[in-house]
Order: C-alpha cells, then sequence, then structure tokens
C-alpha cells in the first residue's frame, strides 16, 4: 500500500475506497489528536461540532483526519452508497476530496443495544502543531472483506460462519489487515496505544492466540458491542498510536 500526503492537512493516507481512507499518520511536526463526543452526535450537527472545534484551536477544517460513526443497524450494499454518498459531499465543501481521493480514515458501527436514531458521530480526530510530537497514526476500520472489490458480500472470508472456528478466521484476516495498513504508514503494534473490535459475537476464545500472543493489544483492548455497517459482517476492528485524547461534552 503506497500513501499520499494531504498537505494542508499536515498528515499523509493510504488511498482506499470513496468514503474513506486505509488510515492516516501526522507528519513531521504535528500530532493526532482524538476526540470523543459524550454522546453520539447526528451527523450534520457532528460536523458543525467538528468545525467549530478545529476553529476555536486555530485549525483549518483540512485537519480532520479520522471520524468514528455510530448508525442505527447495518446497511444493505445499496443503503451503504447512499449514506456515504451524503457524508463525502461535506468533506468535498471542506475541500478534502482531491481528485475524488478520500484522505479521512473511518469506522462505522452499529450499537446492538440502544442505537442512535440516525447516524452520527461517536468520535473524531484532527492534526495540531506539535514541533516535539512523537509519530501517531490511525488505521481505518475494517472487517472481513476485501475493500474496492465491488460488493462487500462478495469477497467475505467464512461467509455466515460464526462458529467459533470461523470467528477466528475472520480476526485473522482482519489483524492481517490492521498490519498491512500499519506497515504502510510506517508502524506495527507496538506504536499502538488503543486496539478497538466491534462485534456481537463473543471473541474471547481467541483473544490470547490471535491478538496477545501477535502484540496485537498492547494498551488492552476495547470491546464494543457493535456490529459492522453492512449486512453480514461481523468482525471489524481498528487501532491507533496517539499521545492524546480527549472527551468533548455536548
Amino acid at each position: 500500500m503506497s500513501t499520499r500526503t494531504l498537505a494542508a492537512g499536515g498528515y499523509r493516507f493510504i488511498p482506499a475506497v470513496s468514503q474513506y481512507s486505509g488510515g492516516v499518520a501526522a507528519e513531521p511536526g504535528l500530532r493526532i489528536e482524538r476526540a470523543r463526543f459524550s454522546r453520539v452526535v447526528p451527523l450534520r450537527e457532528g460536523f458543525a461540532a467538528i468545525e467549530a472545534h478545529l476553529a476555536a484551536i486555530g485549525r483549518p477544517n483540512a485537519a480532520f483526519c479520522a471520524c468514528e460513526l455510530r448508525s442505527p443497524a447495518p446497511f444493505t450494499e445499496d443503503g451503504f452508497r447512499a449514506f456515504n454518498a451524503i457524508y463525502i459531499k461535506t468533506l468535498e465543501r471542506w475541500g478534502l476530496m482531491e481528485g475524488g481521493v478520500n484522505p479521512v480514515a473511518r469506522s462505522n458501527v452499529c450499537p446492538e443495544i440502544a442505537p442512535p436514531a440516525d447516524p452520527g458521530f461517536f468520535a473524531f480526530s484532527y492534526t495540531v502543531v506539535d514541533a516535539g510530537a512523537a509519530p501517531s497514526f490511525i488505521v481505518a476500520g475494517s472487517a472481513e472483506s476485501e475493500e474496492g472489490k465491488g460488493d462487500y458480500r462478495d469477497n467475505l472470508v467464512a461467509r455466515g460462519d460464526t462458529s467459533p472456528q470461523g470467528l477466528r478466521t475472520k480476526a485473522r484476516w482482519v489483524l492481517g489487515e490492521m498490519e498491512r495498513r500499519m506497515a504502510s504508514l510506517g508502524f506495527d503494534w507496538s506504536h499502538a496505544s488503543a486496539t478497538q473490535v466491534y462485534t456481537v459475537h463473543d471473541f474471547h476464545p481467541f483473544v490470547g492466540d490471535e491478538l496477545v500472543r501477535r502484540g496485537a493489544m498492547p494498551g488492552g483492548v476495547t470491546w464494543h458491542f457493535n456490529r459492522p455497517p453492512v449486512q453480514e459482517l461481523e468482525f471489524e476492528m481498528d487501532c491507533r498510536g496517539l499521545a492524546l485524547e480527549r472527551v468533548l461534552r455536548v
């Protein structure tokens, strides 16, 4: 995987699909910060809050480099495409979609219990100037299907198999994708400050063998009882290596 640089935002990214990039890393002299909302904020309201936060700290909209979304339920393939078209319009307005390439990393998952009524922001990340900053990165969410190959359904790993072995097979593929993306950005698990898993299935039987032994959770693992965003996907992960995170009360 090759990377490109969004100079106006101060970060490099892995080009992937139209709705998001594969991951981002701050350029020298900058660091990535993450801000989590105290509640899920609907998309339009969330974009306004992000724009206001960036303005308040003296950063341009282009500094917006990653986000974590929550949706009411897994989409159909067509529904997911329609949702992404709406989301991308704001990125275009902010001047982030250079030549139709999306630099912003993203996770979009669906809470199984008490989901939001409408899609919205759970968290977002952005670059800030810091001459002495350590390298920082965010890898976008990936479930058990190779992206950019057409429908997710047609490229599913262990499709329909939620047995312990089926879930292990899915997890191995997703972990491999996390590692491929980190390597493209110049990182590995030793640089990760947070590892997140999104599934409604019990993955405890293989946590030791598949995550701990390969060093995939140096800071532990955060399990969100959420489903991936498209029907039939069952296991998703993302990871990041950041020095500073905050909560915004809304």
